[in-house]
């Protein structure tokens, strides 16, 4: 076995710890799992050519992540950009032990934390890709079912703030590709009028 399917088999037993289910194709597994896989499909559409550390960053992206449930930060902004500021770097730190414990040395388990924890992210080609990738994965599998317990006007403000501040030209061109839900097709339209 590579280093590399090391690391990956690593990062998805932690991803398997996840209690939450989630089905598809009637297929039931943990939910962070099925997350990782479709980041990994993401990437594959969006970036054939990725690096190895990319492919591990977008594997590990929410590496852990139910361990610390929203409700552990205040309600509101401040309170769950606080959240998602620890949750990255608790995923970034795991993955950089995960991928030590598969071989990897402190130039891959830099970079893939570094990208994990989006740093860099105006200036990097990976970390925009990584980030074209999470919107992506959120606009196909998880518009819909997150729309339906938010108002209309603010789910079309959250997808205009993704497209305008967090998607790049070429996330946004695949992103008017993807095989939306009716639903999710006309707050997309309705958000990009």
């Amino acid at each position: 076995m590579s280093r590399f399917e090391k690391a990956l088999a690593a990062i998805d037993a932690v991803h398997a710890d996840d209690p939450s289910l989630e089905t598809q194709a009637e297929r039931t597994a943990p939910a962070e799992l099925l997350y990782a896989e479709r980041m990994t499909a993401m990437l594959a559409r969006l970036a054939p050519d990725a690096s190895e550390a990319l492919q591990l960053a977008a594997r590990a992206q929410h590496l852990g992540r139910f361990r610390v449930p929203r409700s552990s930060h205040p309600d509101g902004r401040a309170g769950y950009l606080a959240w998602r500021t620890a949750q990255q770097r608790a995923h970034a730190r795991l993955a950089e032990e995960l991928l030590a414990g598969a071989g990897y040395d402190e130039t891959i388990t830099a970079r893939v934390a570094a990208l994990v924890a989006k740093k860099n992210l105006a200036t990097d080609d990976e970390a925009r890709a990584l980030e074209d990738c999470a919107c992506l994965v959120f606009l196909e599998h998880y518009l819909e079912p997150f729309a339906r317990n938010e108002r209309d006007e603010d789910v079309i403000a959250i997808l205009q703030k993704t497209w305008t501040r967090k998607m790049s030209e070429a996330g946004r061109a695949h992103a008017l590709a993807l095989p939306l839900g009716p639903r999710a097709k006309e707050l997309v339209s309705r958000a990009l009028a």
